[in-house]
């Protein structure tokens, strides 16, 4: 290993692969670097919904550090649980909203550190525009902390990255018939 350089901020961070915990490593790193005095900002895409994921109300009551913006429909069915499949044009106008978001929180430049949940998943199903995507990132500042999650993260983003963390999966309770857990699993 070569002598380290410097540490600096303005790294891209790609969390991907088919493995849980994606998102929880994403969240952890924005809870670190809010909890050492660092501006967050976390865009959620296509996870509309509120009751499906905890992490949102504790941020929103208790880590106002982090800043929230959530897109995406809901994809959950309220009455039966079930993941609703497929990309609607309306699935593609709220992942440009989203974008629209990251595109003026980067502008704005005061943020340390920029979490784009979902958005390789995002990418690859069409909801975001890949091009689009990459225009946007190639853009941030430049010391801003880019963080983007999702399984299936396209490989011009694995190239752009400076740091990529692939989750597989060895074993998972899901197999067993063990459904999502509040609290555990969203």
């Amino acid at each position: 290993m070569s002598e380290l350089r410097e540490p600096r901020w303005g790294m891209i961070h790609v969390y991907t692969g088919g493995g849980k915990g994606k998102t929880t490593a994403a969240l952890g790193l924005a809870i670190r670097a809010a909890a050492a005095g660092k501006r967050v900002a976390w865009v959620a895409f296509d996870k509309g919904g509120e009751d499906h994921y905890s992490e949102r109300s504790l941020i929103r009551e208790r880590i106002p550090e982090i800043e929230l913006h959530v897109t995406g429909l809901d994809r959950i069915d309220p009455a039966s649980g079930k993941f609703r499949f497929g990309v609607t044009p309306e699935d593609v106008k709220e992942g440009e909203r989203g974008l629209n978001v990251v595109r003026r929180l980067m502008a704005e430049g005061t943020l340390d550190l920029l979490v784009l949940d979902e958005a390789n998943i995002s990418t690859r199903l069409g909801i975001l525009d890949e091009n689009e995507v990459l225009d946007t990132l190639r853009n941030k500042p430049a010391t801003m902390e880019l963080v983007l999650t999702g399984r299936d993260a396209p490989d011009s983003f694995l190239k752009l990255a400076d740091l990529v963390t692939e989750m597989r999966p060895a074993k998972h309770y899901y197999q067993q018939g063990i459904a999502a857990r509040k609290g555990l699993d969203f």
